[in-house]
C-alpha cells in the first residue's frame, strides 16, 4: 500500500480527472459522508457525497453550487432523523 496522504490522493485523483487542485474541500466531503452514514446507513455515504458532486456539477460547479448541494443533503439528513 501507497503511503499517500488523503489530500496528496485527493489533489493526484482530481488532476487525473482534469480538475484543479482546489476541486475539493476534503474535510467538507468527509463531513457529508459522516453525517449520511449516521444519520442514514453507513453505505449511504459514497452515494450521497456522489450525489452531491454530481448535482453540484449539473449546477455549474462553483463553490456556491457545491455549498447549496450539501446543504440540501444535510437538510435532508436532519429531516429523515426528526422522523
Amino acid at each position: 500500500m501507497s503511503d499517500i496522504s488523503l489530500e496528496q490522493w485527493a489533489t493526484a485523483l482530481a488532476a487525473e480527472l482534469g480538475l484543479g487542485p482546489d476541486a475539493v474541500d476534503v474535510e467538507q466531503v468527509l463531513d457529508l459522508a459522516a453525517d449520511a452514514a449516521h444519520g442514514v446507513v453507513r453505505p449511504a455515504a459514497p452515494v450521497t457525497t456522489y450525489l452531491v458532486g454530481l448535482a453540484a456539477g449539473k449546477a455549474g460547479g462553483t463553490d456556491a453550487d457545491v455549498a447549496d448541494a450539501v446543504a440540501r443533503a444535510e437538510a435532508l439528513i436532519d429531516r429523515l432523523g426528526e422522523e
